[in-house]
């Protein structure tokens, strides 16, 4: 099965306190911005004014953005019990 066709199976449980949090202070001096490219949920999308817009609710919980923010701007926790993404196979 391709990963499209199982990536389009997954579910939200969309908690209103995220499970992320941006400090977007840094973001308009960032080099490279590699939340832009790297999130494979896309939550992440370019704003002229602050640099980079983030919206938590389609987050795949990957941990991605964190991963490549140098800065120390990504907070990220577990999302709380019951809420977040689900996977599903069919």
């Amino acid at each position: 099965m391709a990963v499209v066709h199982l990536v389009s199976l997954d579910y939200y449980n969309i908690d209103r306190q995220p499970h992320i949090t941006v400090n977007s202070s840094f973001c308009p001096t960032c080099p490279h911005q590699a939340c832009l490219v790297t999130c494979p949920a896309e939550c992440y999308t370019k704003d002229p004014e602050r640099g980079v817009q983030f919206s938590y609710e389609a987050c795949l919980e990957c941990g991605t953005c964190r991963v490549v923010c140098d800065r120390g701007a990504v907070t990220w926790d577990y999302p709380r019990g019951g809420f977040g993404v689900g996977f599903r196979l069919a």
